[in-house]
């Protein structure tokens, strides 16, 4: 695979809080944010910060650290659930998890050091098995808040079969912290597989889409996929994933070159760090979700391409953005603005999708609805929510 280059080391993993001390960082932060929605006084919620690039810049006001609410609250490994508070640093979580054998198998990017738990349920991305496993929304249970009045909620469960109420838990993947300050989740947990295999083939990428498609249609463990230009040379990556029988038939199956450990390259993947990101320089990069069984596409560029075809990373000028949601949008899919660079990068709007007005209606009654006075993360999605 593409030679990684070096990740940067993570943060010593914070003290975790005692039960004492997150129920009065709780009552403390419920306090801030009523006192900021009587002063009409914006907040910013910020975990590690790992992900602060992405969605819209945050506005101008205080910060709302969750730094104090940290720690394990419980972890059931024979019931395949952990809960977690907010601050938690997500590599601390992550090596608990491994010592049972477990794993979060959605793989949240990390973002080079800082990653929460919070952050990864407020921003909602998941790493190279999302098309497979499924994303961050699809393994959260429960999970308490605090919304804009200052009231601490409580939603969902710590069991996998679950249906009090609304999903509300679920909602909260991917809202930015627009709708509440996430205190604590409960996430289902699955075992890290018992065989893993990464084979390489050389193929031009409508050959690979065309593969992919092929194999999704079959009884094989597959796991992940990256298709790139590797070094001039057209190159798709499969991982497999599963019973060691199942892999090991799947590899005869399918043929390529297997490669040797390359967990470290799948990790830069997910973190964004493989050298074809990093040779973006300062053009933009982009994020197209399509549907996998989307033709390659008229790009400014060769795409970097995962999830089974699904995403489509593109390195693109500013003036080229336009055509990217277009390309996206005409085989039903949508584009983001996932990176701004070069100089003018911060005041750059308009980085995700538009809404459709029916779904933009919603968006804005559920953000009246858990903050009123429209004090949380103001703007990080879209104008107004």
């Amino acid at each position: 695979m593409m030679s990684a280059a070096a990740l940067p080391t993570e943060p010593a993993p914070a003290t975790a809080s005692s039960a004492s001390e997150a129920a009065s960082a709780l009552v403390q932060a419920a306090e801030r944010i009523r006192d900021a929605a009587a002063r009409s006084q914006p907040l910013c919620i910020r975990g590690g910060g790992s992900k602060a690039f992405y969605g819209e810049p945050a506005q101008a006001g205080e910060t709302l650290s969750t730094a104090d609410l940290s720690g394990i609250v419980s972890y059931e490994p024979s019931e395949l659930v952990v809960t977690a508070r907010a601050g938690t640093p997500l590599s601390q979580l992550e090596a608990l998890l491994a010592a049972q054998g477990q794993c979060l198998p959605f793989e949240p990017p990390h973002f080079g050091g800082g990653a929460t738990v919070g952050g990864m349920v407020a921003a909602g991305l998941s790493g190279p098995a999302r098309a497979s496993v499924g994303s961050v929304r699809d393994f959260v249970l429960g999970a308490t808040v605090i919304n804009g009045r200052g009231q601490t909620l409580v939603f969902g469960g710590q069991v996998m079969k679950n249906v009090a109420g609304y999903d509300v838990s679920r909602l909260l993947a991917g809202s930015m912290g627009t709708l509440g300050l996430i205190a604590e989740v409960s996430l289902k947990v699955l075992p890290v597989a018992p065989a893993e295999a990464t084979l390489r083939f050389e193929m031009s990428q409508e050959e690979a889409l065309r593969r992919l498609n092929e194999w999704g249609g079959q009884s094989l463990p597959l796991n992940a996929s990256a298709w790139v230009d590797d070094a001039g040379v057209p190159t798709l990556y499969l991982r497999l994933r599963g019973a060691v029988a199942a892999v090991a038939a799947a590899c005869q199956r399918l043929g390529g070159e297997r490669l040797g450990d390359v967990a470290s390259d799948w990790t830069a993947s997910r973190d964004l760090r493989l050298p074809w990101f990093e040779a973006r320089g300062d053009r933009d990069l982009w994020r197209l979700s399509v549907p996998q069984t989307a033709p390659v596409l008229a790009l400014p560029d060769a795409p970097y391409i995962e999830w089974h075809g699904g995403q489509r990373w593109v390195r693109a000028l500013p003036a080229e953005g336009e055509g990217l949601r277009r390309a996206a949008q005409a085989v039903g899919g949508h584009a983001t603005l996932f990176i701004a660079g070069g100089p003018a990068a911060a005041a750059r709007p308009g980085r995700l999708a538009p809404l459709a007005p029916t779904l933009e209606r919603i968006h804005r009654d559920l953000k009246r609805e858990f903050d009123p006075a429209g004090i949380l993360n103001p703007g990080r999605l879209y104008p107004g929510i």
